[in-house]
């Protein structure tokens, strides 16, 4: 059995919680191998500090030194922390050098190597903390393991086979000894060397790559919630987690606002059916949330509600759209130039309509300009809008289930602006103005999940 364990910022941000993880891996029965992501709060300094590298480093470097090494010594005996300086140093030495390097400053990678820095550090503490405990680990780098990423600055993806093809060599070997890599999380290596991020809230996906890598039999995801929720338990103080999910389940939520994984993370381990749990390390006892191929079907007309804030609708009016769809072809790749995501998509004899991000808007407004504007009558934005998802068993096949969910949004005075039904058999996404987000969600909860519990019980 083998199990990669994925932690995350908050779960090794302190002694204490670097001491709990120790302990959880240990545990863990079977083989492991670990990711973690960098100590919470250090991969933001980091981004700040590639704002200003010239007037920050100096300061920057002596307080993530200090950070680092204070836990270390509070966590580590003499001789444990004699060993973790001689694998610190010389990376310490390795980030001092590229903050000083103008050459590499000029790479368009450049930030992705900065902003990757802190997961080489939170590896280094709990392999050595491991060790403490009388276990054999290693740190491994991405470069160490061979992660292969390609794509643009600070948004890769993952080659999954050619990472298969290395970590066969460079990490199973590890652990057919008995040792436990701790491997960096958030990043790979590009075809010239480079570090590449995988965005933020990458190490989830970089350890469902590890695990499609190794084959794994288990990735856990450890982090500081209980699992997936049936809405924001910040919103819906009545939610209760859910057991089980399927991988369309667990991605769609993902992706549209629940903030439980990074909604890359299910692919990699779909594909070889890989399950995967969502654990929470400050509650080792809690069995979370577990996502495979095989939960069945309940009848549970609405699962879970989730919400992703802060967008806009950009409706681009062409009375050719119907006619030529070379158009809307070209709409959208001028859009993707950005590399920006787009949430949803709707479209009518003469307007398609896009779903982003409010920050999104103005090079989006500014890449839509290039268009012949012949053939572009008007383009409108409104704005500060939310995409709320409904996840649930049998939402296309069920009677009456959207006049009953929009029944409800009724209920909370909000107007429908964009719908999205059909694209996914488990999910009906649908658009209202910000101020009836809260309003919209928590009546969806009461009436589909609350209502529908308590008729269960009696």
């Amino acid at each position: 059995m083998l199990t990669v364990m994925k932690f995350g910022g908050t779960s090794v941000g302190s002694i204490e919680a670097l001491e709990r993880v120790a302990n959880i891996v240990l545990n863990t029965e079977g083989d492991k191998v670990v990711v973690t992501s960098a100590m919470s709060g250090i991969t933001n300094f980091l981004v700040g500090l590639c704002e200003d590298v010239y007037g920050k480093r100096d300061e920057a470097l002596a307080t993530f030194e200090k950070k680092h090494l204070s836990v270390a010594k509070a966590m580590l005996d003499e001789e444990h922390y004699r060993l973790f300086l001689e694998e610190f140093r010389p990376r310490m030495d390795a980030f001092r050098d590229l903050l000083y390097d103008e050459e590499a400053m000029k790479s368009p990678f450049y930030k992705d190597n900065v902003t990757s820095q802190g997961e080489r550090f939170s590896s280094l503490l709990l392999s050595h903390k491991l060790r403490a405990l009388g276990h054999k680990s290693s740190a491994l780098t991405s470069e160490d393991c061979g992660i292969v990423a390609e794509g643009h600055p600070l948004n890769g993806s993952a080659d999954l086979l050619e990472t298969e093809r290395a970590m066969a060599i460079n990490v199973l070997p590890y652990v057919q000894k008995g040792c436990i890599p701790v491997i960096t999380g958030f990043y790979g290596v590009n075809r010239d060397g480079l570090p590449l991020t995988f965005g933020r809230g990458g190490s989830d996906y970089a350890a469902a790559v590890v695990a499609n890598a190794l084959n794994a039999d288990m990735l856990e995801i450890w982090t500081d919630v209980d699992g997936f929720m049936s809405a924001d338990p910040r919103i819906v103080p009545a939610a209760v987690k859910i057991d089980e999910m399927s991988y369309t389940e667990a991605a769609e939520l993902a992706y549209f606002g629940a903030k439980v994984l990074h909604p890359r993370t299910i692919e990699p381990v779909r594909k070889k059916h890989i399950p995967l749990k969502v654990r929470n390390s400050f509650k080792p006892d809690e069995k979370g949330t577990l996502i495979s191929q095989f939960r069945k079907p309940k009848n549970e007309l609405l699962r879970s509600v989730a919400a992703k804030t802060d967008l806009s609708i950009i409706s681009i009016n062409s009375p050719e759209v119907a006619y030529r769809p070379d158009i809307v072809t070209r709409i959208l790749a001028k859009i993707s130039e950005n590399d920006d995501a787009i949430y949803s998509i709707s479209t009518t004899l003469s307007t398609i309509a896009i779903l982003i991000h409010n920050n999104d808007v103005k090079n989006t407004l500014k890449k839509l300009d290039d268009l012949d504007t012949d053939e572009i009558e008007r383009i409108d934005v409104t704005a500060d809008v939310a995409l709320i998802c409904c996840v649930g068993d049998s939402l296309l096949t069920t009677c009456g289930v959207s006049g009953d969910i929009f029944g409800a949004v009724k209920d909370a005075k909000a107007n429908v602006q964009m719908i999205s039904e059909g694209a996914s058999a488990v999910s009906l996404n649908f658009v209202v103005p910000m101020t009836h987000v809260m309003d919209t969600i928590k009546i969806l909860h009461k009436k589909f999940v609350e209502d529908d519990e308590e008729g269960a019980q009696q």
